[in-house]
């Protein structure tokens, strides 16, 4: 993608969303709390290994001390003991496998925001793509008619040199084609602003050399289109959006029998080994390898911790639980319902565009060819230069109707179709 920036490619829709996939910095943040969540899960599966710890210490004392004759001496003495132990959960009220449980859950929900994420970033990358086509083409269009009274310039110039026009004609003219001149700044900077915020989505350090491809709509013809119930009843199979929202349900749901679990007790297996070396000084002792091996100990024990009274702690948190998932519940029928105002918005403004394409359409075909009719007669000299203007300005106005109605067509039916879960192309 680097190499299509580089060398001036044009790049298409695909292209643009493919990058701003992958460099986009809200993208990337999503990734990064789906590996957090991975992880999460990762610690809460391991709690189910037996812990093993390692201990070792050195004690050096000094001064009087209380001897074995029960008399005070003295004496410096120095001790060295080494410890291995181990603990395992043997039941825990359910708790680990509901926290893992709890991890997966919340890992489904990181993963489909993080689809989500990307959702709205295909949709706000197409609706930029389709501001630059519809920009392109005003500035083709303004280029045009720029092009028109420029010519028009010269011809009334040698009509004034012949004594037909007067110089209120030239000057009437010379305004028109400035007027086109300006038109032709105001969509080049329309243009720019356009490519400026597609190349901020996608990251880009700069929109020098970056453009797109231009598709072939000149042929597109109206589909038709499936209604909002059929299309929110797909959407419901497919968007991250409410896949999302489930999976915090469910979590909230297990939440429950976490809390749930506090109230049982819990038993733990413990063991370990030990041994120690001690010296006085003054006095024989043993080697090092003897103490070590006539001090080493082994201990295995259970620990059972039975909940009576928690200060209501565990009953408000299992409260607390409950009303967490009522209220995911609720957060999941709202998202359902803004989705399906979503597809019904989406709906009519598709049929509303379908409707004004083919109206622009025809408007802008006739108002062509008013405006080729009185250019001939301006021409001519069988129309004056206001006569000429307004049906410029009408086919002007026209014409950008037109545009923009083809392409919120085109955005909008690609829109619905997105929401059945297919990928938005031109």
């Amino acid at each position: 993608m680097a190499m299509i920036l580089a060398c001036g490619t044009p790049w298409s829709l695909s292209d643009c969303i493919d990058y701003a996939l992958e460099h986009n910095i809200t993208v990337k943040q999503s990734k990064i709390s789906v590996e957090q969540k991975e992880i999460a899960l990762n610690t809460a599966k391991n709690r189910f290994l037996p812990g093993v710890s390692a201990g070792a210490s050195q004690n050096f004392s000094f001064g009087r001390g209380l001897t074995a004759d029960n008399t005070y001496a003295n004496t410096n003495t120095t001790s060295t003991s080494f410890s291995l132990g181990g603990e395992m959960p043997v039941f825990q009220g359910l708790q680990l496998v509901n926290n893992v449980k709890l991890s997966r859950l919340d890992l489904e929900a990181a993963t489909k925001d993080l689809e989500k994420t990307r959702d709205d970033i295909r949709i706000a990358v197409a609706r930029a793509y389709m501001e630059i086509l519809y920009d392109t083409e005003m500035l083709s269009v303004a280029k045009s008619q720029q092009e028109v009274d420029s010519i028009l310039v010269e011809r009334i110039k040698h009509v004034r040199e012949s004594g037909k026009a007067s110089e209120a004609d030239v000057a009437a003219q010379e305004a028109t084609y400035a007027q086109s001149c300006l038109n032709v700044v105001q969509a080049q900077n329309n243009l720019r602003l356009s490519v400026l915020e597609l190349s901020q989505l996608l990251e880009l350090d700069s929109p020098e050399n970056f453009s797109i491809e231009t598709p072939d709509v000149e042929g597109m013809e109206i589909t038709v289109l499936k209604n909002p119930e059929q299309i929110y009843a797909a959407a419901l199979e497919v968007k991250p959006a409410i896949k999302a929202e489930e999976a915090r349900v469910a979590y909230a749901e297990r939440n429950i029998a976490v809390a749930k679990g506090a109230f049982s007790p819990t038993l733990s297996l413990s063991g370990g080994i030990g041994t120690n070396y001690y010296t006085t000084n003054g006095l024989p002792s043993p080697t090092f390898s003897e103490q070590l091996k006539n001090n080493f100990s082994q201990y295995v024990g259970l620990s059972l911790n039975i909940p009576i009274f928690s200060r209501m702690s565990n009953a408000n948190s299992l409260k607390a639980a409950k009303l967490n998932y009522s209220n995911q519940q609720l957060q999941l029928e709202s998202v359902k319902k803004e989705l399906y105002k979503e597809i019904q918005q989406a709906y009519y403004n598709a049929v509303a565009s379908q409707s004004k394409f083919i109206s622009s359409g025809k408007a802008a075909e006739s108002s062509y060819k008013s405006f080729e009719l009185t250019k001939e007669k301006y021409a001519a000299g069988k129309a004056n230069i206001t006569e000429y203007n307004q049906a410029k300005d009408k086919n002007i106005e026209a014409a950008s109707n037109f545009i923009q109605a083809r392409y919120e067509c085109l955005f909008q039916t690609r829109l619905l179709l997105f929401y059945e879960g297919e990928e938005i192309i031109l």
